[in-house]
């Protein structure tokens, strides 16, 4: 998936757990299918996970979701991940490592029964983080802050794409969101990666959200990202209308989509199928949902 990836297997995770963490040496290690990018994930007999980042990107964020997690999963309407442990880079493997709570579920894309519950669940989700305290917490990185720092890398993903999207419509898009203004409220907290991968869902309905490497404090249109992602129509209205979203911030959150999926497709396109049909159906939504 990527040039400097480190490799995992399950033999790996088997030594690192035994001579790292030997309360949990000897419990079956199963790989689970990729949904993201930074992770591999294995499931550890029947209620324990492990994630190993693949990339030097991915490397604080064991040590990250163990400080917040605790913190914010009290005061989230669905079930987060819980840090049970952090493993040491050891065997040649060069970064830390986390154990975490299994969360059963399958990721969300195409498993919700009813949008329009799902787009109030997840609307009260956000609400909820969005209201927490930010003290101390993460600076904005490489999510929630303003567009125009995106904006090189959009137009060379574009330019590399070709003809394999309609440019010109995505840049015309692209700078209608830019044109909007940037963030003047407080810093909030967002998810930073509300991807289908990393929004759970059991017996059809939402039950949990994952993967918090990408939270921090900035622009909450970030987080606005479903809207093109999971719903369309009258559930994408009810999920806009339920955050209580201006103009200005559904040009922003509508230009985030944007900018991940153009980035993405041409990072991907011949290492991970699934990243390439959610960013061209992202895509399509946004190019099929005009500022007019």
């Amino acid at each position: 998936m990527h040039d400097d990836e480190a490799p995992t297997d399950a033999d790996l995770v088997s030594r690192l757990l035994a001579r790292q963490l030997p309360q949990w040496a000897g419990l079956p290690v199963v790989p689970c299918p990729p949904a993201g990018t930074d992770h591999a994930i294995y499931r550890l007999g029947a209620h324990l996970a492990v994630r190993l980042p693949r990339v030097d990107g991915a490397a604080g964020q064991a040590a990250k979701e163990a400080e917040w997690l605790p913190r914010l999963a009290p005061r989230l309407p669905l079930a987060v991940p819980v840090p049970l442990a952090i493993g040491r880079p050891d065997l040649g493997y060069p970064y830390p490592w986390g154990v975490y709570e299994w969360l059963p579920g399958r990721p969300a894309d195409g498993r919700l029964q009813n949008l329009m519950q799902a787009a109030t669940d997840l609307a009260g989700f956000i609400r909820a983080l969005r209201s927490l305290d930010t003290s101390g917490a993460p600076q904005t990185g490489s999510r929630g802050g303003p567009l125009a720092e995106r904006d090189d890398a959009v137009r060379r993903a574009v330019a590399a794409l070709g003809d394999r999207i309609d440019g010109v419509a995505a840049l015309r898009t692209w700078e209608e969101s830019l044109a909007a203004p940037t963030w003047a409220g407080p810093d909030r907290w967002i998810h930073g990666d509300l991807l289908p991968g990393n929004l759970l869902v059991r017996d059809g309905r939402l039950c949990a959200v994952i993967d918090f490497g990408s939270a921090a404090i900035g622009d909450p249109a970030c987080d606005l990202q479903p809207a093109w992602h999971l719903f369309r129509g009258p559930s994408r209205r009810a999920f806009l209308a339920a955050l209580d979203v201006d103009r200005d911030s559904w040009l922003r959150g509508r230009g985030w989509v944007l900018s991940q999926a153009v980035i993405a497709l041409p990072y991907y396109w011949d290492t991970f199928p699934g990243i390439i049909r959610q960013s061209l159906h992202a895509l399509d939504e946004v190019l099929a949902d005009p500022a007019s």
